[in-house]
């Protein structure tokens, strides 16, 4: 199916957005809530699935519905058709600090892997789907597990990294050793394994994990500089047990030894 073609513009540093312009009876679709604003004559529905192929019965809807699940994501996708005269525009918002990467998947094969929280939106026709991990040990200590996302189209999609946002194209037999979680996405070209990071001292005292992803190529890499996982480990130990003490924690600490009494 070819996809929609749409442009768009994406505006901030931090916390950016994308707004994707859509002429009549053009469609975006994206992970649901992720909408920030839209103009008059966009409607919107909300579907189990990219609606790019037709549900088969009740097996099939609970197959999708199961698929969303596996990832992580809400069970429905949103899409935003323009019905109105016009170009038309509608806005996608990133959900935490980093980077919204516009991909044209017509020049990476038409297939892009990426984190299973990764996907922010994507031209109609774009299938959203999931990949499974078919080695052990990047099933079990590859961060994101037997699961990622598999998008495939020929259009616009938009994905969302922590961070900063690394780009890299491996060359065929070219290696890259990355810290499992701060990959964000690769496309179907690329080879991804892990192993074992260095000798047992720098394993248990390195700081670096136990175990590194093995990226090769040929192909391209995009590469996050803040997983979500790893701010909101830090946000929680900065919070500890008991909740936020503020700025100075001893004092903090003292202060509740007094205030509930």
């Amino acid at each position: 199916m070819q996809c929609h073609e749409v442009d768009y513009e994406i505006f901030g540093d931090d916390m950016q957005i994308v707004e994707v312009e859509l002429d009549p009876q053009e469609t975006v679709i994206a992970e649901a809530g992720a909408m920030n604003y839209m103009e008059d004559g966009i409607g919107f529905v909300s579907k189990m699935g990219d609606g790019t192929t037709p549900t088969k019965g009740v097996m099939g809807a609970l197959l999708n519905v199961g698929k969303r699940v596996l990832t992580g994501e809400s069970i429905f996708l949103t899409h935003f058709s323009n019905n109105g005269q016009g170009k038309k525009r509608v806005a996608f918002a990133a959900p935490y600090p980093g980077k919204i990467i516009p991909v044209d998947m017509s020049k990476v094969g038409g297939e892009l892997i990426c984190q299973k929280d990764a996907f922010l939106c994507a031209a109609f026709g774009t299938t959203t789907d999931i990949a499974f991990q078919r080695k052990l040990g990047v099933g079990f200590f590859g961060g994101e597990g037997f699961i990622l996302q598999r998008l495939r189209g020929d259009g616009m999609a938009f994905i969302h990294v922590g961070g900063t946002v690394i780009k890299r194209e491996l060359q065929a037999g070219e290696v890259l050793r990355v810290d499992t979680g701060c990959i964000a996405a690769f496309d179907a070209g690329v080879t991804y394994d892990i192993e074992r990071a260095g000798s047992l001292k720098s394993m248990v005292f390195g700081g670096e994990g136990i175990f590194l992803a093995t990226l090769r190529g040929p192909g391209t890499v995009y590469l996050q500089s803040l997983p979500f996982s790893r701010l909101a480990d830090r946000i929680m130990r900065a919070a500890g047990p008991g909740g936020s003490k503020g700025e100075g924690s001893v004092l903090g600490g003292l202060g509740d030894m007094f205030g509930d009494r």
